[in-house]
């Protein structure tokens, strides 16, 4: 089962790691959650969040355009992992105990 499905949160974390391109983000994003994210996903997603300032394109090389992570998405990101831990240990509290 995978847990999480959201392109967005899946790029950036992702794009945490590193700058890359689209490619290596779909290699990547399958690699680590499992989840298969097709090119008109990846691409819609990034617009998305390009707009939102939390990650931007970095010069074109060759072919491929890679992107990285703003501050601002680093910040969102650290923002979104604690809500989840946060979710996951009362979860975990409530089945345990």
């Amino acid at each position: 089962m995978t847990v999480v499905q959201d392109p967005g949160l899946l790029i950036m974390i992702s794009l945490a790691s590193g700058p890359k391109h689209g490619h290596a983000m779909m290699r990547d994003v399958e690699a680590f959650a499992s989840v298969h994210l097709g090119p008109g996903t990846l691409y819609g997603a990034l617009t998305r969040l390009d707009a939102e300032g939390l990650v931007e394109p970095m010069a074109p090389d060759g072919r491929r355009r890679p992107y990285r992570l703003t501050p601002a998405g680093r910040s969102a990101l650290r923002a979104r992992l604690q809500e989840m831990r946060e979710a996951v240990s009362i979860g975990l509290a409530r089945v345990v105990g």
